[in-house]
């Protein structure tokens, strides 16, 4: 893998807390108006520019990608952004329920993504795509890293180690979550030379989270590389675009559930008994029931948690994607027996990440917005991997990665 150090555009410690934010995608327009509020630094007003105008404005409109780049530039005007001076790599760290992760902050080289060493394991829509790439051409920056795994390696494991020795740059606990962010400045010129290094023994590197940004970063790449050679530019900043690098052996998957809104017009037994041909059913009763490993799922359905354990020879094993929990429930529940064909365009189910607890999925039937919850054992990161290396596609809404990496602790320039 080709990486490079580059000069971040970063808040001053004392103001990081008021200028980072959560990303763009994790919250709606309104939730990020209520955020921002009384709080001229935050983020929000240059990653969600909507909130700087009246509610219900398209944030897809011409003059709210106009605003975040007159946002951008009155943030580094005022000193709410600062660009660092020399070339540097960062560490970041998050700790969320007392586990600690730590992720290399590096330019990520837009030819490994374009050529396909940076693997994907979800489809992209092209509409989200286009957004990000305005966001991205107007502002000539990468707003927001992208959350890429490598497989772990020991040498790497002892260099971050040594880094977090020194007093962090940043250190302090979010709201709303609570996670806690902790962030290192890697100054040596040896240590950043021997972490380049490193990275080119690395046959590949996989997205974990931000398939939009990575594909609008490299096909805003592309596009400026064309440029760049008619000018005679040589090595520019563009061809990189920003990425927060974990291995894989640190990262944590939770499980990403799902909500359903009828029957399909069978009664609760009738569903209950067709059920029962491709899964052993066992009642648990009215307290909260997780699956309890793969292959097992949680269904609450009239004030009841019932466990559902798909029978062998009902999937294959053989098959990385057949073998997928998200696969099985959908081929043989949501697919057979509810007649809910296409995850991303049917009306009648909604998705609901394991970070909001199971208890959530109980609310939502209960309150009679739903009828019927199915949680899934979460995926491995093996089992990603392994999809990306095949080439293969996951189905939609499979993976949820927690905590979610913070916006705005380092920004990637591209001139």
């Amino acid at each position: 893998m080709k990486i490079k150090p580059f000069k971040g555009v970063r808040p001053p410690k004392e103001l990081v807390e008021q200028v980072s934010s959560r990303p763009y995608d994790v919250l709606n327009s309104d939730e990020a108006r209520k955020e921002a509020a009384g709080n001229d630094m935050s983020l929000y007003h240059i990653i969600k520019p909507e909130i700087n105008f009246e509610p219900g404005t398209d944030e897809h409109d011409p003059r709210v990608y106009g605003e975040a780049k007159q946002q951008y530039q009155r943030f580094k005007i005022k000193g709410w952004l600062v660009q660092d001076e020399k070339e540097h790599y960062y560490v970041y760290a998050q700790t969320m329920n007392g586990k600690t992760q730590y992720g290399l902050v590096v330019a990520a080289w837009v030819d490994d993504y374009l050529e396909g060493r940076i693997k994907k394991h979800e489809l992209t829509r092209r509409d989200k795509e286009e957004d990000r790439m305005k966001h991205v051409r107007t502002l000539n920056a990468n707003m927001e890293p992208v959350f890429f795994a490598y497989p772990h390696r020991f040498d790497l494991d002892a260099i971050v180690a040594d880094v977090c020795k020194a007093k962090p740059e940043y250190d302090f606990v979010a709201a709303p979550e609570g996670f806690r962010h902790t962030f290192w400045i890697i100054n040596d010129k040896a240590t950043i030379d021997r972490i380049t290094a490193i990275f080119e023994e690395i046959p590949a590197m996989y997205i974990a989270d931000g398939h939009h940004r990575s594909a609008a970063a490299a096909r805003v790449g592309e596009e400026l590389k064309a440029k760049n050679q008619n000018a005679k530019i040589k090595n520019p900043e563009s061809d990189f675009f920003l990425a927060v690098c974990f291995p894989d052996n640190q990262l944590n998957i939770i499980d990403y559930n799902r909500v359903v809104k009828d029957l399909n017009g069978l009664t609760e037994a009738q569903f209950l008994k067709a059920l029962k041909t491709d899964f052993k059913v066992e009642e648990k009763g009215a307290d909260i029931y997780k699956p309890q490993g793969l292959h097992n799922f949680s269904l609450y359905l009239g004030g009841k948690w019932y466990s559902l354990t798909a029978k062998k020879g009902r999937y294959n094993d053989a098959d990385p994607i057949e073998v997928l929990d998200v696969t099985i429930s959908s081929n043989l529940i949501l697919d057979k027996i509810l007649g809910i064909k296409d995850l991303r365009s049917d009306k009648r189910i909604d998705f609901v990440g394991g970070i909001r607890g199971l208890g959530e999925l109980k609310r939502r039937v209960d309150s009679g917005e739903m009828k019927m919850a199915l949680a899934l054992y979460p995926v491995t990161m093996k089992q990603i991997i392994d999809i990306a290396d095949s080439g293969n596609i996951m189905p939609p809404k499979t993976t949820w990665f927690e905590p979610k990496l913070r916006s705005g602790l380092v920004i990637h320039e591209l001139n």
